[in-house]
């Protein structure tokens, strides 16, 4: 109602409030939709208990209405609707500030926000330069892991190179399409993965956020864009997700498995980053016990490579692991 009431045009005052000192640099339609979704989806999780704000009698929809949200951000009704709406308009640093302090946003939620809203990170959350490239040593180190299950991953859950252990641990990884080489893929759309993980729920929970909370800084790269259609095409279980806009980086934690191959066993999951970026990282199962250790020890036939790679990683490396490795090329396989 009260937009309705207002002109098409925002008053030169409210222009100057929003984009004044922002970054001059217009988000993407891709980049505008998902902050508008974003938005609402932490507007819709509060209630006017949490910010202070008396009931105002019966809500139609769950959470803070727009007018609440403006009120305590200090902006007009306009220009925040114009913001759920997805219109092209850039928010100043102090507005999105201002936002995340409404909304009652983390500090992930309100660099997220940064990075939908403006393509950057605030200066205090730290920029991510680059992107890393798997070098040869990555790939050495990766086979070292003799009997652990170790793989280097995507920030999308794409495995780009896997030991023999964590090849074999619920199905052979490399069997299917190079596309379905993924552990999203895999938890959602694969039965026996889905079998395998004994809190399969939270496990997909937490998945899902984590491909949230990276997803800001590649709306425009089709192979992410393309797995979220696919997996929201798919699995209504991820689209339900999805949807909850929710935001993790999770760190260590133990994931109790249930292994077609070794029986139940504990690991303790333990990631290493190979980029400033965060985009690419060594993933390693660590056995909890001796138990746990001997079946995982035992998952890999003793005939397989010890490593094996995407195949464009495998023929830029290839050469340069097979004069490191005494020539036995074989052991990294594609």
């Amino acid at each position: 109602m009260v937009l309705a009431s207002r002109s098409a045009s925002a008053p030169s005052t409210a222009r100057s409030t929003v984009a004044s000192s922002g970054s001059g640099a217009s988000a993407s339609a891709s980049a505008r939709a998902e902050l508008a979704g974003f938005l609402r989806s932490r507007r819709e999780r509060l209630t006017p208990d949490r910010v202070g704000l008396p009931p105002g009698g019966r809500r139609r929809t769950p959470g803070l209405r727009r007018e609440e949200v403006a009120m305590l951000s200090g902006i007009g009704v306009t220009w925040y609707t114009w913001l759920e709406q997805g219109r092209d308009i850039t928010p100043s640093t102090q507005v999105l500030d201002a936002l995340a302090r409404a909304l009652l946003l983390d500090p992930d939620e309100r660099a997220h926000l940064h990075l939908l809203a403006t393509g950057s990170r605030p200066d205090d959350a730290g920029d991510p330069a680059g992107c890393s490239v798997v070098t040869a040593d990555h790939v050495e180190l990766l086979a070292r892991f003799e009997g652990v299950p170790a793989c280097i991953q995507t920030a999308k859950f794409d495995i780009l190179a896997a030991n023999a252990t964590y090849r074999f641990l619920i199905t052979d990884i490399d069997e299917g399409p190079l596309e379905d080489r993924s552990c999203m893929v895999r938890a959602f759309l694969d039965p026996v993965w889905r079998s395998a993980y004994d809190d399969w729920e939270a496990t997909t929970a937490r998945m899902v956020a984590r491909l949230r909370a990276a997803m800001p800084s590649h709306l425009d790269d089709p192979s992410w864009t393309g797995l979220v259609e696919r997996m929201r095409t798919s699995s209504e279980r991820f689209d339900e997700l999805w949807q909850r806009h929710d935001l993790t980086r999770d760190g260590v934690r133990d994931q109790v498995f249930h292994l077609p191959r070794a029986g139940d066993v504990t690991v303790r999951f333990t990631r290493l980053y190979l980029d400033e970026a965060a985009s690419v990282h060594l993933n390693v199962l660590q056995p909890v016990g001796e138990e746990d250790a001997r079946r995982l020890a035992a998952l890999a036939p003793a005939s397989v490579p010890r490593v094996t790679m995407r195949p464009t990683l495998a023929e830029r490396l290839g050469d340069e692991l097979s004069a490191r490795d005494g020539g036995r090329l074989g052991e990294y396989a594609a």
